[in-house]
């Protein structure tokens, strides 16, 4: 789901405010970030897996906190400050998701869902930082 289905998917069918876009956003971070702690707590304990596993967990819930952080912004600035480290970890949690894919520590099939989440998560904080910026 991205950013404009996000934005159009409130209950009433109108388009969502700001906070609640803000208070969906955060939720879906969140919830990344503890499917990245499910799929951590699964990996093989050989040194690879968890040396790339640890730099997983650190970016994906990174995600979150960023994004939470921004929200409680003091500043314009700081929120897109914010926003833009959010968006940097996410696409590091792609890269993550996409060396244990490629080192054959886990299958495709079962990183499928997290990479596109990861992808989704970047492409929407890219839109809501360029917004930022225009601000």
């Amino acid at each position: 789901m991205g950013v404009r289905e996000l934005k159009n998917s409130n209950m009433s069918g109108g388009r969502l405010s700001n906070y609640e876009f803000g208070e969906q956003f955060k939720t879906r971070t969140k919830s990344y970030g503890l499917r990245v702690i499910k799929l951590f707590q699964a990996l093989p304990k050989d040194a690879e897996a968890q040396v790339l596993g640890k730099q997983l967990l650190r970016a994906a819930t990174s995600v979150a906190a960023n994004y939470r952080a921004a929200c409680r912004g003091r500043s314009k600035a700081e929120f897109a400050a914010k926003v833009g480290i959010a968006l940097e970890e996410a696409d590091e949690s792609l890269f993550w998701l996409e060396m244990l894919e490629e080192s054959g520590i886990i299958k495709p099939i079962l990183l499928a869902a997290l990479k596109q989440e990861a992808d989704e998560l970047t492409a929407i904080l890219t839109i809501v930082r360029r917004n930022a910026a225009k601000k």
